[in-house]
């Protein structure tokens, strides 16, 4: 990110943006982390929580950076440089957390990773061999449908990211201000939506077992696919922001409820699984890119991306699991119910103690 303010050339540019694209991988990195970290009854709430944050963070930044920008040249910093400054805010926050994250984060369900090296345990983190978990998740289907329904929500609300505010400006002539918050307002329902879709995940397995898991994903895709529909029909700025907050909703539930399937596909395979998952939706983002060039209309590519959208639901569907699968993870998922109500009333002591 600083690199980017210091950039004098396209090429140099196009490098560090190219950096910080790999950023991305930290997602990956956290929902291993969370997905090997929470239960089977609330680690679908655990992974869409922690990822919704991330994604509120492109809200944050597309709702604040424009008033940084203006800040800056209220001041009376000329144009060209007040954007390089600008970069300076995100890149100091970015630096922040990666040392606390480094600090904070060294640890595992048995505890932490010093301590339990110096007493000698191994962990055990199932195959061993990057890559043989990245070929054991790439023989695996579900992972690819995965990857389509995952490129279809996430992909989008990528691509949303990047076109919203020029969309706003150029179809409805709002000014930059107003345009950021209209599009910011789409990041900013991480906060909460995506933590829903992985919620509703987690309750309705519990009600209805692992395949309830993937119809919830199906029916909020459709639900996007239509809000979509009706975005790329709107006339007025206030009926857009509208159909933008109501597509989404579903947009970033179906990426929680994506997430919240995860853990269940290949438990041996978690990383890799994780990892083609979620190039799935850089994959949609960059494909929804093209697809814009080829049209060249942002309204018609959006109203494209709608059938699209209603197409990969069939993807989620397709995921199924054997009788063995499902009997496995119901025992897993029973396991931890019990062990959650027996450390009940240890709690109620501490909460009296208290």
């Amino acid at each position: 990110m600083l690199g980017v303010a210091f950039a004098k050339s396209y090429a140099v540019f196009l490098l560090f943006r190219l950096l910080i694209g790999a950023i991305g991988a930290s997602f990956v990195i956290t929902q291993y982390h969370t997905s090997v970290m929470f239960a089977p009854n609330v680690v679908g709430t655990a992974n869409a929580a922690s990822a919704g944050w991330g994604n509120s963070g492109g809200g944050v930044t597309q709702s604040v950076m424009p008033w940084v920008l203006a800040a800056l040249l209220s001041l009376g910093i000329e144009r060209g440089m007040g954007w390089r400054v600008s970069m300076i805010v995100p890149a100091a926050l970015m630096l922040i957390v990666a040392v606390m994250y480094y600090k904070f984060t060294q640890d595992c369900p048995q505890g932490n990773y010093k301590q339990l090296r110096e007493a000698g345990v191994e962990i055990e983190s199932g195959k061993k061999g990057g890559w043989q978990v990245f070929k054991a998740a790439a023989a695996n289907y579900r992972v690819w449908m995965l990857f389509v329904t995952y490129g279809a929500c996430f992909g989008i609300e990528l691509f949303v990211h990047n076109v919203a505010a020029s969309y706003y400006v150029d179809r409805y002539k709002l000014d930059l201000q107003s345009a950021g918050l209209a599009a910011g307002s789409f990041g900013l329902l991480a906060l909460f939506a995506r933590a829903l879709g992985g919620l509703f995940s987690d309750r309705v397995a519990r009600a209805r077992g692992l395949d309830a898991r993937t119809s919830l994903l199906f029916a909020l895709m459709v639900g996007e696919g239509a809000g979509l529909l009706w975005f790329s029909t709107t006339s007025t700025a206030t009926m857009a922001i509208v159909a933008m907050i109501t597509f989404g909703l579903f947009t970033h539930m179906a990426c929680g409820a994506t997430y919240a399937l995860v853990p269940f596909i290949d438990r041996k395979s978690l990383g890799g699984v994780a990892g083609i998952i979620g190039a799935g939706g850089n994959v949609g983002a960059v494909a929804a890119g093209f697809l814009l060039k080829s049209v060249g209309s942002v309204q018609s590519c959006f109203a494209t991306l709608g059938f699209c959208v209603l197409g990969a639901s069939a993807c989620a569907i397709a995921v199924r699991f054997s009788a063995s699968h499902k009997a496995k993870e119901q025992s897993l998922y029973e396991q931890a119910l019990v062990e959650r109500q027996s450390l009940a009333p240890e709690n109620e002591l501490v909460a009296q103690a208290g």
